[in-house]
């Protein structure tokens, strides 16, 4: 009998919460298939099995927290697997090696396993029995890999399902672009819905930063009509040369990023009986998968081009999408920028990313008349919504950093913005 135990999940993680089993007593499973999903911070990620044998007994009820290198699960094995415990190697990407085809099926079809693809075993009996193709299966697993739920997914779902390839679909709820997906699945009244894994997550996270954050809120009315003319000169062309979007959000990370130097305190945080100025710049940005909300980190956005930025903000947003973001994602984000506007809003207050000093919301870019000059004139714009930890911050030097950034913003032009 063997004890399989909570794997690390990240350098500076400890605990982590059983969000849902993957396998249940009597399961006969082999070294690799995926036992049970790990939720750390806002990440999902799957711990593998390192030996092959027989689920015995699970020592963990979904939705337990418990430290690192507590059993989680016993195992009836043969004693022909590794003996030490395997953790989920994010940072590395290499806990899952790359499987080829099994020499036998029990079912009526052969399967292949798509190039370079990381297939266990049990998807690859599970799939050849079923007539299922993986090279049309999306994998929701780490890195995109395809599980055993994936493929169980497809069988209830129906063959139909695998005809032809997924289509990746994101769409914006306003005009502007958005880094957000699909929204999740709306529940029915009167349902009960059980507060865990993710959600719970975020839950504690917003109850921390309310409780322990005395938040402040200004929000500054800002022209971006010359913003809007630029990308729109450049938003045709820059998708067909470099096969991602030029997005509005892009230009708003650069010019917080760079209006970050100048006002470092609004890049630190609260640390009981000091303050700490964070010496690197990395955004962290909201993104919606389904039910399920993830704040990746764009690192060192101040060195980045609107282009390197646009690169970033489109990679995120995809392993947003196919819940692909790991913890290593997450870590070491100094300041957060919601892109509310995509969502058709023009004002809203942010909750703190505790333990950052502040949130900056950009709304949605719209058209209406504004006074210019003693004359009316239809301009483009957009309200950005700042809050702050009153602990670190005053009013005077957000309302100066809010200052600079609307500046920045106002100072776009086709002349003299370059995006790359």
């Amino acid at each position: 009998m063997e004890e399989v135990l909570m794997p690390k999940l990240g350098e500076s993680v400890t605990e982590g919460t059983i969000e849902k089993w993957l396998v249940q007593p009597g399961d006969t499973i082999e070294e690799y298939d995926a036992l049970c999903e790990v939720i750390t911070d806002k990440v999902t990620a799957e711990v593998p099995s390192v030996f092959d044998g027989t689920i015995k007994e699970l020592l963990v009820n979904e939705g337990d927290t418990v430290s690192v290198g507590t059993p989680i699960c016993l195992m009836e094995t043969d004693g022909s697997s590794q003996t030490e415990e395997a953790p989920v190697q994010e940072e590395k990407n290499a806990a899952i090696p790359e499987a080829t085809q099994p020499e036998k099926t029990t079912g009526p079809n052969k399967v292949q396993a798509p190039k370079g693809a990381r297939i266990s075993p049990v998807v690859m009996r599970l799939a050849g029995e079923n007539n299922i193709n993986l090279e049309n299966v999306t994998g929701t697993g780490f890195e995109g890999r395809i599980t055993k739920k994936d493929i169980l997914k497809v069988i209830e779902e129906g063959p139909s399902r695998t005809e032809s390839p997924k289509q990746e679909t994101s769409k914006s709820a306003s005009s502007q672009d958005s880094v957000s997906v699909q929204p999740a699945q709306q529940p029915v009244a009167g349902e009960e819905i059980p507060v865990n894994g993710v959600r719970k997550a975020i839950a504690n996270k917003m109850v921390q930063s309310t409780q322990e954050i005395p938040h402040a809120w200004i929000m500054m009315e800002v022209d971006a009509t010359n913003l809007v003319n630029v990308r729109n000169k450049h938003k045709a062309a820059f998708k067909e040369n470099e096969g991602y979007n030029l997005t509005f959000f892009s230009f708003f990370v650069k010019a917080v990023a760079e209006t970050l130097k100048e006002f470092p305190m609004l890049n630190s945080s609260w640390q009981g009986d000091k303050i700490v100025v964070n010496k690197d710049i990395n955004i962290s940005i909201a993104v919606a998968g389904d039910d399920k909300l993830y704040v990746p980190v764009i690192r060192n956005a101040d060195d980045l081009s609107i282009k390197g930025t646009a690169k970033q903000v489109s990679e995120l947003a995809k392993l947003g999408r196919n819940h692909q973001l790991t913890q290593k994602h997450m870590e070491g984000g100094t300041f957060t920028l919601n892109n509310t506007g995509a969502f058709g809003s023009v004002q809203s207050m942010g909750i703190i990313n505790h333990p950052q000093a502040a949130i900056l919301q950009v709304e949605s870019i719209v058209k209406r008349p504004v006074i210019v000059d003693d004359m009316i004139a239809v301009r483009h714009m957009v309200n950005l919504c700042l809050s702050i930890d009153h602990r670190v911050l005053d009013g005077l030097v957000a309302g100066e950093f809010l200052k600079a950034v609307k500046t920045r913003i106002e100072s776009y032009s086709n002349e003299h913005t370059s995006v790359y």
